[in-house]
């Protein structure tokens, strides 16, 4: 039988909309366990909550977000929220036993996060996981796959990143994400750090140093669109941080995380690759059907170029020629999550969890203190924790 869900949005943003859009295509998943129904939204901005009109299933729409906390209507929290808020309601909701999916990077600093996944530890009735839909990709699925086989041999090097361009734009506004106040002292890593860390923690890479550069580029920014007056823009844009693995079945290797808001050249780009003795792996989201492989054929160096189709975890009813976006990453990630709080996501790949979450921030707070040091830093664990 179908089991029926219950969700709640708090934040009503881009991130909301594209959850309402993802459960008007649920019908495309193939006997997926679950069912879910977008019953109720909460936004601060009036305004924000109107576009949920359309969805005929949302029977409550409200300013509060405690309204949701106390409403035995809602089963799932999905919490979208800047980043100063995430520990405030992600506790809460906790605490009021509601499952919850949380945006990245599950509060503001380390300590936030620290103190947010102890409440989980605390509360091991209730579900949570952390946003990332990225490695979602049918190509990097694949990639994941054939990494944690071992079929690239002895690892030599690998990266992740997320090259993003929005900010090349200096006329661009101001917005939350762009103050420290409201998006943390480790800036564009906690807007994008989530989805570069995924794969490598997933497959137990944890960083034993971090060497961060960080890049304030921009000094201000405009108020508002048009506005002539500028405004402190106080965050880093860009963030590489060059890190060391020590893998028990691969030695030590180098491992290279991106992550950018001002990437000359790229548009939304996500990528992930190894390289290893026995072959190589690659896959950007600006070739989103094509997996690049190599192998070793009669001394020759050889790349293939594998066309992957629109198949990921979970399978669809859509063709499996066709090519997979970022609203069918949105898709799986919801079906990952929703299987895995039903019992039933098997060996199929997972959302982010609060122990990888807190482990992603120990990465983030050694690249602060690299940046300060002007050395490589070891993840240290929170006071707090």
């Amino acid at each position: 039988m179908t089991q029926v869900v219950n969700i709640g949005i708090v934040g009503g943003g881009l991130m909301g909309k594209e959850l309402a859009a993802a459960i008007g295509r649920w019908d495309a998943l193939e006997d997926h366990p679950v069912r879910p129904r977008l019953t109720h939204v909460c936004d601060t901005n009036p305004a924000a909550l109107d576009w949920f009109d359309k969805v005929d299933s949302v029977v409550v729409k409200t300013t509060d977000y405690r309204d949701l906390l106390k409403d035995d209507g809602v089963d799932v929290l999905y919490i979208a929220v800047p980043h100063h808020l995430h520990e405030e309601i992600y506790v809460e909701a906790i605490t009021a036993g509601k499952d919850v999916l949380g945006e990245k990077p599950f509060g503001i600093d380390l300590d936030a996060a620290a103190r947010i996944v102890a409440v989980a530890e605390a509360n091991p009735d209730v579900f949570v996981r952390c946003s990332s839909e990225m490695p979602f990709f049918p190509a990097a699925q694949k990639a994941f796959d054939l990494v944690r086989s071992g079929a690239l041999g002895r690892i030599v090097d690998a990266g992740c990143g997320f090259l993003h361009s929005s900010d090349y734009d200096l006329d661009k506004p101001i917005n939350w994400k762009r103050q420290a106040q409201h998006c943390g002292e480790i800036g564009v890593m906690g807007d994008l750090g989530m989805h570069t860390l995924h794969l490598p923690l997933r497959l137990g890479w944890l960083p034993e140093h971090v060497y961060g550069v960080l890049q304030h580029l921009v000094d201000e920014r405009p108020r508002s669109k048009g506005a002539v007056e500028r405004v402190p823009c106080d965050t880093f844009e860009n963030a590489t941080l060059v890190c060391t693995v020590d893998d028990e079945a691969h030695g030590r290797f180098p491992l290279t995380l991106e992550q950018k808001r001002i990437a000359p050249g790229e548009k939304n780009s996500f990528y992930f690759r190894v390289r290893g003795l026995d072959g190589c792996v690659e896959f950007s989201t600006r070739y989103p059907k094509t997996l690049w492989r190599l192998k070793v054929d009669e001394g020759e160096q050889v790349w293939q170029q594998v066309e992957m189709g629109s198949q990921s975890a979970f399978p669809t009813v859509t063709g499996g020629i066709f090519e997979f976006g970022f609203s069918d990453a949105i898709l799986q990630m919801w079906a990952a999550f929703l299987a895995e709080r039903a019992g039933q996501l098997g060996d199929r790949f997972g959302c982010v969890t609060p122990a990888e979450a807190l482990d992603s921030h120990r990465v983030f707070a050694a690249a602060l203190r690299s940046h300060e040091t002007h050395a490589a830093c070891p993840p240290l664990d929170s006071p707090a924790r």
